[in-house]
């Protein structure tokens, strides 16, 4: 006897055409694979060209912001150790301790919030923290949290000023 059930006398949905991605949801899809480049060009330093090339080539893009990709890629890699300055004394550690992944997020978190002032804080940590709950260690989403959300105090004073006046 078959232990798959296969009296079901319901007939399937109606299939719905695709809805196009959210902007939002492009922009997160691209932090996602930009997480996975900056960590793959943090553990084998290959050019930045070549791993954006191949990421391009043999990643589904069409759910991603594609110049939002590259321009994570490129700002991150680029300015990598101006982003690790802005929040290594943050650190309860030495930064050569941190996580190779925690690391990338922190450097992607970091660059949105110095780099992408049209990024709203609130949001370059949510995502970066979402980004730690799915590929970081078990708690490291609550780390990533508290050290972007003391770098926010800092690089977005301003922002977050006119946001807990609006919310008097």
């Amino acid at each position: 006897m078959s232990e798959v059930d296969t009296t079901n006398d319901q007939t399937p949905a109606p299939k719905r055409k695709d809805k196009k991605p959210s902007r939002s949801q492009m922009r997160s899809a691209s932090r996602r694979l930009a997480l996975q480049a900056v960590y793959q060009w943090q553990m084998n330093q290959s050019a930045v060209s070549e791993i954006e090339t191949q990421f391009v080539m043999d990643q589904d893009m069409d759910s991603c912001d594609k110049a939002y990709f590259r321009e994570i890629l490129q700002g991150v890699t680029a300015s990598a150790k101006k982003l690790d300055n802005l929040f290594e004394e943050l650190l309860d550690r030495p930064l050569s301790e941190l996580d190779p992944i925690e690391l990338a997020i922190m450097r992607i978190g970091s660059f949105e919030l110095s780099q992408r002032l049209d990024v709203p804080y609130r949001v370059a940590i949510n995502e970066s923290v979402e980004l730690a709950k799915g590929f970081g260690a078990t708690e490291s989403h609550k780390y990533v949290n508290g050290i972007l959300d003391k770098l926010a105090q800092r690089v977005r004073r301003e922002e977050i000023a006119a946001r807990r006046l609006a919310n008097k």
